[in-house]
């Protein structure tokens, strides 16, 4: 079996789906799950296992705040290092810390952290838009990383990432909580059972009732004060202040930094069948949408519907912000009804976070038991930590979470061009399109580069 940062480059970034169609293989092949036995070691390892992992993180605004709890209740952990452009988030952040277990160290720059030897492992809670630099100066530095989703908003990116962790030997999981859970876990079982039958297509949905996105029109203002704004937008276009923009949880609805809410929830979403089936990278992609029912200063599509082809099937995205009823299937948690049917010859599955409900042809709910096709999990954040020490391939690493995130990638390509994309893998390249094919690179702003991968 193959080791943590023993796997060849063709493995890394096609994951053996290439040749899918060509071959007319099935699906099946793409998986990436078998290539690093659960019991591989590396030969570097950074944290011993009965040693307490110190970790630093940057970004700590709500979601950052969110891993300060979640992180802090193992034992094992000390939070050592916190990195936010704003003061007042890094004021709190080291408050919370202090009152827990001693005062950390304070950063307004990332590059200036990952300078700290005391530093096991970051977590990186950013805004999308900084996700990979910050993620390439921490593996760069030796750092394992635990990064929020998106893991990426371009394919070259994720490749950049995947590479570079590789090289350091770094234990790497993205920030796909739900991966974790008992729900999904049985979902899996119930796909790789085969009892659906074939699969004939699989459906994605995020639908919502978010007409007015809380944002309205405000005005451009001065930045707040002990707020570098700059330096907060570091990558993405040059824009004067505004609060719409800043305020926690607001930067999903603006495209040069999420993109869409493809990239904001689709990794929690999209993952199920991605994991059940296997998945590696799409043949084709397609998108289309725009802002047909919202009005605000957002600009992420309030609609965009999605499909990716596959040899044996196709799978799709659809996103509807201004109307959380879907045929009522999904939780309404939040304002929101999310879920994935995945469509047998023989039986469908319709899930979402909670839901794993098993239907016959004519719709009738079908009670039948499934072998346990997957491990159970520890916690999606234990699991990290585990790894840290014992250098095992989380569930949700960067190898194993690329080619979902360059499908999303490239669904977004599609968006901007307003044309279908054929994907090689192989080549990495899109099929005779030189435009997207350029679009596989961030147009980031000076001075800010992606490093060559």
């Amino acid at each position: 079996m193959k080791k943590l940062g023993a796997i060849n480059r063709r493995d890394l970034l096609v994951g053996a789906t290439a040749a899918l169609a060509g071959a007319g293989a099935s699906t099946a092949a793409g998986a990436t799950e078998t290539h690093i036995h659960p019991s591989a070691r590396s030969s570097k390892v950074s944290v011993a296992p009965g040693d307490i992992i110190n970790l630093g993180i940057v970004g700590v605004a709500g979601r950052g705040t969110s891993h300060l709890h979640w992180f802090g209740q193992h034992p094992d952990v000390r939070f050592v290092a916190v990195c936010d452009v704003y003061e007042e988030h890094r004021n709190a952040a080291a408050a919370y810390i202090t009152s827990k277990t001693g005062a950390p160290k304070l950063y307004s720059d990332f590059r200036r952290m990952m300078e700290d030897k005391d530093v096991d492992a970051v977590i990186v809670s950013t805004p999308p838009h900084w996700h990979p630099l910050v993620t390439l100066a921490a593996l760069e530095a030796g750092k394992d990383v635990y990064c929020e989703k998106p893991m990426c908003r371009y394919p070259n990116e994720g490749r950049a990432m995947l590479e570079l962790a590789l090289r350091h030997r770094r234990v790497t999981q993205v920030g796909t909580q739900i991966h974790a859970t008992a729900n999904y876990h049985k979902c899996v079982d119930v796909v790789r059972s085969g009892k659906l039958g074939a699969i004939t297509a699989v459906r994605n949905f995020c639908t919502m009732d978010d007409n007015s996105e809380g944002l309205d029109h405000p005005p451009n203002a001065t930045p707040l004060e002990g707020l570098d704004w700059n330096f907060w937008l570091g990558p993405a276009p040059e824009v004067p202040f505004n609060m719409g923009r800043f305020r926690d949880g607001m930067h999903r609805y603006f495209k040069d930094y999420v993109d869409s809410w493809l990239h904001e929830l689709g990794p929690h979403i999209v993952d199920l069948p991605f994991w059940a089936l296997k998945l590696g990278h799409p043949l084709a992609v397609s998108a289309s949408g725009g802002r047909f029912a919202t009005d605000s200063i957002a600009d992420v599509p309030d609609t965009l519907d999605v499909l990716w082809e596959y040899p044996e099937f196709n799978v799709t995205w659809t996103l509807m912000q201004q109307n959380a009823y879907y045929f009522g299937v999904g939780g309404a948690g939040g304002g929101r009804r999310l879920g994935i049917t995945f469509h047998g010859k023989e039986r469908t599955l319709v899930a979402n976070y909670d839901l794993c409900d098993v239907f016959d042809k004519n719709g009738a709910p079908v009670t039948d038991t499934y072998a346990k096709s997957v491990p159970d999990s520890p916690g999606h954040e234990r699991e990290f930590l585990n790894a840290i020490k014992s250098r095992e391939e989380c569930s949700c690493s960067f190898r194993r979470h690329l080619p979902m995130h360059v499908a999303m990638n490239l669904a977004h390509s599609s968006y901007r061009l307003g044309r279908k994309l054929h994907w090689d893998a192989e080549k990495w390249e899109v099929t005779g399109d030189r435009e997207a094919t350029q679009l596989l690179t961030p147009p980031y702003r000076p001075p800010w580069k992606l490093p060559a991968a």
